[in-house]
């Protein structure tokens, strides 16, 4: 990644090439936004027959009248099709409201104030630490940065978390999780392998308490004909003697109606009648007629997965077209790397150390908005400043591809401005 191999008056006249490219951007006038993985309005239209669900039959398969209160666990028939998807047993998976970020931040508050099944005390009545693969979620990291547990990053490789990283942290007993995407990682597209996931189930831990937080988001969000599966974190961490580690989270959010969509927990018997009893005072009850009219929409697993097939009608050609002008833009000049993720809703973008936040400001300042460079990262500190997570499912194609060939401009310039500074190339 860098001009080396290049002569001084090469780069210069990169670099002059790079700022005519950029006038010409700014003369535009564009408004283009890559900040957050929304489903487009073509994929919600995919949804769009939930709309006249569930029809003037508001009783679930039991009986229950959705309209009224109750049900805490959620409607059997809705668990029984993600129990398939996500791989674990019925009875220890609960249907919630629209967001699986409720479930978390409930969960952590819960752990926060009381303790879990196996808190010798409630965590917030000592300091709590967390591990925090980096690249990654950013709405994780703010999470733990709101409730004050303090952020203590590890690699994310292309198979999980780095493990040696991760054995090295938690000997402190005030180490209390992990958090983790497992499959098809935000921003990079990892895939937490079984033998990882073995690991981290079986892993020796100072807490008592260790938790791993296993926010499924993509389980189903493939971008190839391949089915990528996830492996099953609560069998894996029943069978190493750790029942009650893991929490599953999952939602409809990218599969249905972002905002109007179903969340997921998922975990032990223990786990899930200790939320139970916690959130009962929280909540009388799920919005159920929006499961009753997911689960009539959805029918079956294989249902979801059609319907994941239309969603990657839609999206797999903007990924194509965000790879290919990455690779006509910027791979000739060897000034960045990038992901080529088989699933999820990004591709994470490397660009020369110490350019990331110049690129994103150039971007910005020509009218493409992009998250903020170093979002990657705990406390927003991405140490080499180099990471930038593009989000190409919302846009037209004909704005995605305008903003990319916008943000291989902003990066070539920033590279070659930094080469020039720093006085590289050869005389």
């Amino acid at each position: 990644m860098t001009f080396d191999a290049l002569s001084r008056d090469r780069i210069e006249t990169l670099h002059a090439e790079a700022e005519q490219a950029y006038r010409t951007l700014g003369e535009a006038g564009l408004t283009l936004d890559l900040t957050r993985g929304k489903p487009s309005p073509a994929q919600l239209d995919l949804s769009a027959g939930l709309l006249s669900l569930p029809g003037t039959d508001f009783r679930a398969a039991d009986g229950t009248d959705t309209r009224n209160y109750g049900g805490l666990t959620g409607l059997t028939e809705l668990r029984e099709i993600f129990a398939e998807l996500l791989g674990i047993p019925v009875a220890q998976l609960l249907a919630a409201d629209n967001a699986s970020l409720a479930l978390m931040h409930d969960t952590l508050t819960f752990a926060m104030l009381h303790g879990t099944p196996d808190s010798p005390a409630p965590w917030g009545a000592a300091p709590v630490k967390f591990i925090c693969p980096a690249p990654g979620y950013d709405r994780h990291f703010a999470l733990t940065e709101h409730l004050g547990i303090e952020m203590l990053v590890v690699d994310m490789l292309d198979d999980g978390p780095d493990l040696d990283q991760v054995r090295a942290l938690v000997g402190d007993p005030a180490v209390k999780g992990i958090w983790l995407v497992p499959t098809y990682a935000n921003p990079t597209g990892a895939v937490v392998s079984h033998e990882k996931a073995a690991a981290l189930a079986a892993l020796e831990t100072a807490a008592p308490d260790f938790r791993i937080y296993w926010d499924n988001a993509y389980a189903v969000h493939h971008l190839t004909d391949e089915r990528t599966t996830t492996a099953e974190i609560v069998g894996l961490c029943a069978s190493a003697g750790n029942p009650n580690r893991p929490l599953v989270f999952a939602s409809t959010s990218k599969i249905t109606f972002a905002g109007s969509g179903v969340s997921f927990l998922g975990g032990s018997p223990e786990t899930i009648a200790w939320y139970l009893r916690h959130v009962a005072f929280r909540t009388i009850g799920p919005d159920k007629v929006n499961q009753l009219r997911h689960a009539r929409f959805l029918q079956d697993a294989e249902g979801v997965h059609r319907l994941m097939d239309g969603h990657r009608a839609v999206l797999a050609p903007k990924f194509e077209a965000t790879l290919q002008i990455l690779a006509e833009r910027l791979g000739p000049h060897d000034v960045a790397t990038w992901t080529r993720p088989r699933g999820g809703y990004f591709v994470s973008l490397d660009v020369p150390d110490g350019t990331a936040t110049r690129v994103v400001a150039l971007a910005k300042a020509a009218g493409i908005s992009l998250t903020p460079a170093g979002a990657s990262f705990p406390y927003g500190r991405d140490p080499r400043d180099r990471n930038i997570r593009i989000a190409p499912s919302f846009p037209s194609m004909t704005d995605l591809t305008a903003a990319m060939d916008g943000l291989a401009t902003c990066v070539l310039l920033a590279a070659t401005a930094q080469a020039l500074e720093s006085g590289t190339g050869r005389s």
